[in-house]
C-alpha cells in the first residue's frame, strides 16, 4: 500500500524594498530561483519564510501525520499567478526550503539522498502562488 501526504504551502508575502541607487520602491519576489543572485540577507529572509510556511502547514493539517520512514518520494508543483514561461527547474531552492521545514518538524528523518527521491519539480498551474508538496512513501 502507498502513503501518500500532500501540502499545499501558500507564497509567503514581503514587503516592498527601496532601491538604494534609486530610491524607487521594488516588490520582492517570493520565489527563490537558482538563476536569482540576490544578497545573502534577502536571501536568507525568503529562504526563512518558505521554511516556516511548510512547518506551519504540517502542524495546521487536520489530523496528526506519522512521519515516514525512509525512502520517500517528493513531488512538487509550483503555482503562479499568470501565465508567463519559466523553468520549474529553476525553483528547486524553493522546494528545498520547505523540504528543510518538513524535516524541522519531524515528518521525514533527513533529506538527503538515502531518505528522499527528488523533489521533482513541475508546473501546477495557473492560480494563488503556492508550492504543492506530494511526499510518497516508496514500496521498498
Amino acid at each position: 500500500m502507498t502513503r501518500t501526504t500532500q501540502l499545499t504551502i501558500p507564497a509567503p508575502v514581503f514587503p516592498p524594498v527601496r532601491k538604494r541607487a534609486t530610491g524607487k520602491l521594488q516588490a520582492v519576489k517570493p520565489w527563490l530561483n537558482s538563476n536569482d543572485r540576490l544578497h545573502r540577507h534577502q536571501e536568507r529572509k525568503i529562504t526563512a519564510a518558505w521554511r516556516a510556511a511548510a512547518a506551519q502547514q504540517i502542524a495546521a493539517h487536520e489530523q496528526s501525520i506519522d512521519p515516514y520512514s525512509a525512502p520517500v518520494r517528493v513531488t512538487a508543483h509550483i503555482w503562479k499567478p499568470r501565465a508567463g514561461r519559466y523553468d520549474p527547474g529553476n525553483l528547486y531552492p524553493t522546494a528545498k526550503a520547505c523540504l528543510d521545514g518538513i524535516v524541522d518538524t519531524g515528518l521525514l528523518t533527513d533529506d538527503d539522498w538515502k531518505h528522499v527521491t527528488g523533489p521533482d519539480m513541475r508546473h501546477g498551474g495557473i492560480g494563488p502562488a503556492a508550492l504543492i508538496i506530494t511526499i510518497t512513501q516508496e514500496e521498498t
